[in-house]
């Protein structure tokens, strides 16, 4: 009998224990959904250079606290825009992890696609002339000036003596 109630107290304390996560309001974990979301955009600036919500310091205060001041500021009601605004006032624009899309942040953007548009052109032009070198007749060794054919075989026959070995 002692077995049975043992087990029904084990049981009446853990539906007691979970009692509060069952009975949480859906918004509050949307809510911490939309705070996961944005918090993705912006860097922890505790000096590790990652994504705020993938900061993976074991008790990084730093983290903790930005996710924290995100969540209330989401549960006043603030926009992301005025959010974003926040933590670049707060930090500077080093908070981004990607910088936006306008302005002189704009070249970070091109840039890449303009390396590769310049490079390809630069392989393109540098095999079109090397083909074109290929495509030129040689010139007879007995025409190239300053070089007399009696010159010529005299180079050829000590380098026939020299290679012999």
């Amino acid at each position: 009998m002692t077995k049975v109630r043992h087990l029904v107290l084990v049981a009446v304390l853990s539906v007691c224990a979970s009692a509060p996560l069952l009975l949480a309001p859906v918004g509050a974990q949307q809510l911490s959904d939309r705070a996961k979301q944005i918090g993705g955009k912006f860097m922890c600036m505790c000096g590790c250079n990652q994504v705020l919500t993938q900061c993976n310091h074991v008790g990084c205060s730093t983290s903790a606290a930005m996710l924290k001041e995100l969540n209330q500021s989401l549960a006043t009601g603030s926009s992301e825009d005025a959010i974003t605004q926040m933590f670049v006032q707060e930090f500077g624009t080093k908070v981004y992890a990607e910088p936006p899309k306008s302005g002189f942040s704009l070249i970070a953007w091109m840039m890449p696609s303009v390396y590769l548009i310049i490079g390809a052109g630069l392989v393109v032009f540098v095999i079109f002339r090397w083909r074109r070198m290929g495509e030129r007749p040689a010139a007879p060794a007995a025409s190239t000036p300053g070089i007399s054919a009696e010159m010529l075989a005299r180079g050829r026959a000590q380098a026939a003596r020299d290679t012999e070995d």
